[in-house]
């Protein structure tokens, strides 16, 4: 735990935490990459973790407050009365761009010729959304669609595109994203209307998209039909749209115009009308969607990172007003109920960060052509896409609480924070579409055995206390086959509860793996053990919880190490 001092002469009473560090006070965080990451791979990236945590505590997030206010505005014309479209971003957001597509790289580390771990990226992703959540959608979509672009594009595309997107030159690299959205298909991608018509060898694209981040992008992934293609889903193809042809020449699609969102309104989406535009076939006619899943994957497992990241956002600014706010004669952090407020916080955001630390570190397998991690990440993404995303909108909303009525204020953080935790639950599938998702994991891709299997050999890792290794076996035995079931049944009234099940269970043996390898600290150990008591285990909800001993209620309040004999008197009888 960290210790912060109390800010200097505060007679208001209103602790302001501008300038906190969010890597230092989040002793969390290193604790968790020091399990995850090769001693020396961590040693070298610490200082870049150290110096992003103090710019996102601080210049980023006043950046991000700018950006915020001063949303992209739709420039139809050019003053002479060209019909060439642009989009005025603030000179705020693009410092933003330039920070995390230039000097951090976060869109084009995975393509760089040495790549690096995907944790990394998304460590780094973790922190830098703490400040600007909108700018991490379009760098997403850019990382995800280079990687699409390499797997099913040609090699003629492949030369052509991948160094201007694996570019770390501001002024030279390319932007991405994907348009699929439409209006009478929304999440039906079977529906999709626009077409897609082979003129002279070249292949032009004619219809309407409805939802479009990042619409002035110089590459998007787009999903369109063939004219001699049947209806449904096999009639569905992917293509490359650039915004410029091989000739400099504007490209023949235009923005209607830019929406009016409630949260990453830093960020441009719009609505597209392409009209005879050029683009380029990506894999086999027909299999669009199949080869834009792994698009898809991949942007909702950065969904899942992000709502960490606002979750630990959150939890960060609570913990500092807690600890430094006085009412009644007491520190917040003193109160008991405002302790269990916080732990309430932090289970969640624990959770998802567990959660994406394990899917990134089998991502790396899974793409070497290892079945059983590939099998893993297909299960483990739409899980923590379902619940993390849902997961964000209540922490954030606590920890607005927590700052009381000046966290309603737009000159804070806390508000743009809630805002922002409602995108996650929505794009890139609603929680019923992912939810529906985990079920044809299980039945479609036969994911959850390996699943099982994985879980159980952390267990076996784990070297548990025989009381608490038994639960752990009972719990996953029991959740692999509520969801199981539901899925062979097709009780679709019952996946989200099923899913949710399963994904309380993996991340509570997560933390139970990590705890063992962070001994003699076993915080994350009790952590666990809430997990089974409050998520999975039967209890009367009329009946009182058993009272926790006030000493150990503060040290899980206040993120202080716990040993082992102080995690299982957490554990549930």
């Amino acid at each position: 735990m960290t210790a912060l001092p109390e800010p200097a002469q505060d007679t208001l009473n209103i602790p302001d935490s501008r300038g906190l560090n969010l890597f230092d006070c989040d002793a969390g965080l290193a604790a968790l990459l020091k399990v995850y990451l090769p001693p020396q791979l961590f040693a070298q990236w610490l200082p870049t973790l150290r110096q992003l945590g103090g710019r996102a505590g601080g210049e980023l997030d006043v950046l991000a407050l700018s950006a915020d206010k001063n949303p992209p505005q739709l420039l139809p014309r050019t003053r002479r009365g060209e019909d060439l479209q642009s989009i005025h971003k603030h000179p705020d957001f693009i410092a933003l761009e330039r920070a995390a597509y230039a000097e951090l790289g976060l869109a084009s580390m995975s393509h760089c010729p040495e790549p690096v771990l995907p944790l990394v990226k998304y460590a780094l992703t973790f922190l830098f959304v703490q400040a600007e959540f909108g700018l991490c959608c379009p760098v997403s979509m850019t990382d995800s669609l280079t990687r699409t672009l390499r797997k099913y594009g040609s090699p003629e595309l492949v030369a052509r595109y991948l160094p201007s997107l694996a570019s770390r030159d501001f002024e030279r690299l390319f932007q991405g994203a994907m348009f699929m959205t439409e209006q009478a298909a929304g999440s039906d991608v079977s529906r999709t209307e626009t077409r897609a018509r082979l003129e002279n060898g070249e292949w032009r694209l004619f219809g309407d998209k409805w939802f479009c981040s990042n619409p002035d992008a110089d590459l998007a992934m787009v999903l369109a039909r063939p004219e001699d293609a049947p209806e449904g889903m096999k009639g569905v193809s992917l293509f490359l749209l650039p915004k410029l042809r091989p000739d400099g020449s504007r490209n023949a699609y235009r923005i209607l115009r830019l929406k009016d969102k409630l949260g990453s309104r830093s960020m441009a989406s719009g609505e597209i009308s392409l009209d005879g535009a050029t683009a380029y076939l990506i894999g086999e006619v027909g299999r669009g969607f199949q080869q834009m899943a792994d698009m898809i994957n991949m942007s909702r497992l950065s969904n899942g990172v992000r709502a960490a990241g606002l979750m630990r956002r959150g939890v960060n600014e609570a913990l500092y007003v807690a600890r430094h706010r006085r009412a009644f004669g007491r520190h917040l952090i003193e109160m008991p109920l405002m302790q269990r407020q916080l732990l309430k916080m932090m289970l969640p955001a624990e959770q998802a960060r567990s959660m994406f630390m394990q899917i990134a570190t089998l991502l790396p397998k899974a793409d070497a052509g290892d079945e059983a991690a590939r099998k893993c990440v297909r299960i483990l993404t739409p899980l923590i896409k379902f619940r993390a995303c849902r997961d964000a909108r209540r922490v954030t909303g606590d920890a607005m609480e927590v700052r009381g009525g000046v966290g309603y204020i737009e000159e804070w953080s806390d508000a743009r924070l809630v805002r922002d935790a409602h995108l996650g639950s929505i794009w890139e599938g609603t929680s019923n579409i992912v939810a529906l998702d985990i079920a044809r994991a299980v039945t479609r891709e036969q994911a959850l055995e390996p699943l099982r299997h994985y879980l159980a050999g952390l267990l076996a890792e784990a070297d548990l206390p025989a009381a608490s290794q038994r639960l752990f076996e009972t719990v996953l035995q029991r959740a692999v086959a509520a969801i199981e079931k539901v899925a062979q049944e097709r009780r679709d009234d019952q996946v989200r509860l099923a899913g949710s099940a399963l994904y309380h269970t993996a991340t509570a043996i997560f933390m139970a793996w990590e705890a063992s390898r962070q001994a003699p600290d076993y915080r994350r150990l009790a952590l666990a053990h809430l997990l089974l008591q409050h998520k999975l285990l039967p209890r009367d909800p009329l009946r009182p919880e058993p009272a926790l001993e006030p000493e150990l209620l503060a040290l899980l309040a206040n993120e202080g190490p716990l040993s082992k004999a102080d995690a299982m008197q957490l554990l549930p009888a």
